[in-house]
């Protein structure tokens, strides 16, 4: 007579984790941190959440994220770029001057304006293969090379400025202005071009192999070279990502003020690198997300917007509060991979 086997015992199934709540608040960060500076805000001064006051804060957080999209894949890929803003005052410089001398030509019309603004994208484009080409080939770190064409980009502005202001055309000007003061649907233009390019960046850093790949060198670049990716060709693409975007940047600027000064774009930098960490993006690389840069170029400028209606603060502080939340920023993101 034969024994039956023993009942094998149960086997529980395996136990996942789920995440916890501060984890996913952590990823809401930027967007938590948003609306309760618009409740505050709110509260201090009513006036914040005037249609007029919210379309300011998004039309001049536009200059700032959509460099701060470009910066986004720079540093996702483990980079840094200190010469956005230096750049930025090259590109006002040389679109104007550039259309300046057309209108003897062509005339102030739409022709002078495209080929300026294409200039404008070239410049951008030209730079950011320029950083890409020596940071990959020459084997320097970024930080020094954008450091050193940081003073160099601000110099040459200054020496076609010969220390004062580059002025644009009044008829040029004056074609030219709809750019930033034009409204379509009743959004401003900048806002309008803002939002076009975070959903394309956020398209391509997700959506794309290229965006996997950026991601891929700044979690582990040696790695990504075992896995027959073409690192130093990705690489150069972020740059000159990053310039065309600085290019596209400055062409909605220049209607706003019409010139460039030496002055033009300071701390353009350091306001998208802000924009940048507070949305979320590793400062050693290899993750970030766009949406959370969009929300950290509104909050950026939320910030200012605060101090100004407010006067908690002097104005000439705002500077040190954006450099004091990059830190604090920095400290919550310590570790971090």
């Amino acid at each position: 007579m034969s024994t039956p086997n023993p009942p094998l015992p149960e086997v529980a199934p395996p136990r996942v984790t789920p995440r916890s709540v501060l984890t996913r608040l952590g990823t809401l960060g930027p967007l938590l941190g948003l609306l309760a500076l618009a409740v505050v805000a709110t509260l201090l001064n009513p006036d914040f959440l005037t249609a007029s006051n919210i379309s300011n804060v998004l039309t001049r957080a536009a200059f700032t994220g959509i460099i701060a999209v470009g910066m986004t894949f720079v540093i996702i890929s483990g980079g840094i770029d200190l010469s956005v803003g230096s750049l930025a005052a090259l590109i006002a410089g040389s679109m104007i001057l550039i259309m300046n001398s057309l209108k003897g030509s062509l005339g102030a019309g739409v022709g002078t304006i495209l080929l300026g603004m294409l200039a404008a994208l070239a410049i951008g484009a030209l730079a950011g293969l320029f950083h890409g080409t020596t940071i990959t080939r020459g084997r320097i770190e970024p930080f020094i090379v954008t450091l050193g064409t940081l003073g160099i980009y601000r110099a040459v502005l200054t020496y076609l400025a010969q220390g004062g202001a580059i002025s644009l055309d009044l008829d040029i000007g004056d074609r030219y202005s709809p750019v930033y003061y034009g409204r379509l649907l009743g959004i401003p233009i900048p806002i309008l071009v803002f939002a076009a390019v975070a959903l394309l960046g956020g398209l391509i850093l997700n959506r794309t192999r290229y965006g996997r790949y950026v991601q891929a060198i700044g979690s582990n670049e040696q790695v990504a070279r075992y896995a027959a990716i073409n690192v130093t060709g990705v690489k150069i693409a972020t740059y000159v990502l990053l310039g065309v975007c600085v290019g596209l940047a400055t062409i909605l600027y220049v209607p706003q003020l019409g010139s460039a000064t030496p002055s033009t774009g300071l701390l353009w930098e350091l306001d998208a690198i802000a924009a940048v960490i507070i949305g979320g993006t590793a400062l050693r690389g290899g993750s970030g997300r766009i949406w959370g840069t969009v929300v950290g170029a509104v909050l950026l400028v939320t910030i200012g917007n605060v101090l100004n209606l407010t006067n908690i603060i002097s104005v000439y502080l705002n500077a040190a509060v954006t450099g004091l939340v990059i830190i604090l920023v920095a400290f919550f993101q310590r570790g971090r991979r």
